[in-house]
């Protein structure tokens, strides 16, 4: 038997003239996730994508667990193709179900007719369909309210289509149709979270990780690249720029008032990712910042770190506590690698008391008895290395 999988489209179907930009990157997306996989013909009809494969022992589960990460699908599912013709649809239904309908001890018939020249219409494809099954497993009854199996037929353009339940998709809007974002990554928990969220809403990511040897070791380098691999099933290939701050860092540090370190800090850190996103061509800088969280995500604190910078500065997480964070972690199984116990560099240096409630007007101060920062800044800029991490 051969079988393809259906897609339902999820908020591209309430677009309007461009809709179909949308499902274009939507198919894209979908072949690129499935490239190494084998060759597959992905098209679209009737408010339905279709991923069929063009070549034998394609491994169909691995497809549907790839595809069902991509942004901008609200269901699919995995299907028999059969002849648009009753006899054909009763033998294929017992033959592709048999094990699914064995088990169970309720269903019902579903039937879409598309096609209406389909000499059936769909009341009558449901009985005759439903009576025949009870013929063929005994043990069956009919449950038309709370079924175990709802067995489904879709009669289209091309052919009829038989499977048994939807599978949710990751919802949201294909990735890349809302811009391209720099994602700042520590290498923690709440990082991740954000690229996830913010790659839900559309935007492409390139991602950003400030490095401060010795003080930071090559294995918190390398937690940060695994953290970028996890992730690319959502995101797609991610860009990650290494950006050397041990320089920048020091003299923070050595001149500025201690209780202002941390604010200083990612001032500056946005500061070197604006110009990273000049490179990458992002319009907007993700963190994942949690207000209240910690010292440096109250709110005078996050607005005296904006104001460094002209992007906008997007906080997917910003309302959520950490439990919340946590959950949407372990789904995307970034958690375990996130509470790996190597230090960043937001960590290091953190002074006892920091400020929480600081002044714009005394950090330009701070920044202003720092001349030395701007170069040093631009030196770690320009010296950022590139990590290509791919699917």
């Amino acid at each position: 038997m051969k079988e393809l999988i259906l897609i339902k489209n999820g908020e591209i179907a309430l677009k309007g003239l461009n809709r179909t930009t949308f499902e274009d990157v939507l198919l894209k997306n979908i072949r690129r996730k499935l490239a190494d996989l084998g060759k597959f013909r992905c098209y679209k009809a009737q408010s339905t994508m279709y991923i069929e494969p063009q070549e034998d022992g394609i491994d169909l589960d691995e497809a549907v667990d790839r595809v069902r990460k991509v942004f901008g699908i609200a269901a699919l599912t995995r299907a028999c193709i059969v002849e648009k013709d009753f006899e054909d649809i009763k033998a294929k239904t017992v033959e592709y179900l048999k094990e699914t309908l064995s088990e169970a001890s309720t269903f019902k018939v579903e039937a879409k007719r598309s096609d209406k020249t389909f000499p059936m219409n769909t009341p009558q494809i449901c009985t005759e369909l439903g009576g025949y099954l009870l013929e063929q497993f005994p043990g069956l009854t009919v449950d038309v309210h709370n079924p175990q199996v709802t067995v489904m037929v879709e009669i289209r353009d091309f052919a009829a289509y038989i499977h048994a339940g939807q599978i949710e998709g990751a919802g949201g809007m294909p990735v890349s149709t809302s811009g391209r974002a720099m994602l700042l990554v520590s290498g923690g928990i709440d990082s991740p979270v954000a690229a996830y969220m913010m790659a839900k809403r559309g935007l492409s990511l390139a991602c950003v990780h400030f490095a401060s040897p010795p003080y930071t070791s090559e294995r918190a380098r390398m937690k940060v690249l695994t953290l970028a691999k996890k992730l690319t099933p959502y995101t797609g290939n991610l860009n990650v720029y290494v950006v050397p701050y041990t320089a920048a860092q020091e003299h923070i540090r050595d001149n500025a008032p201690e209780d202002l370190f941390t604010v200083l800090m990612r001032r500056s850190m946005m500061r070197i990712t604006r110009v990273l996103c000049e490179k990458e061509g992002a319009d907007a800088i993700v963190t994942g910042e949690s207000l209240a969280q910690v010292a440096s995500q109250t709110l005078k604190a996050i607005a005296c770190t904006d104001a460094a910078q002209s992007l906008p500065v997007l906080r997917p997480c910003i309302g959520m506590d950490k439990t919340e964070i946590t959950d949407i972690a372990r789904k995307i199984d970034t958690y375990e690698t996130s509470i790996l116990p190597y230090e960043d560099c937001c960590t290091i240096f953190t002074p006892p008391h920091p400020k929480t409630k600081p002044h714009l007007d005394e950090i330009e101060a701070a920044e202003a008895g720092m001349p030395g920062l701007a170069e040093l800044e631009a030196q770690a800029a320009a010296q950022a290395e590139v990590v290509y991490v791919n699917l």
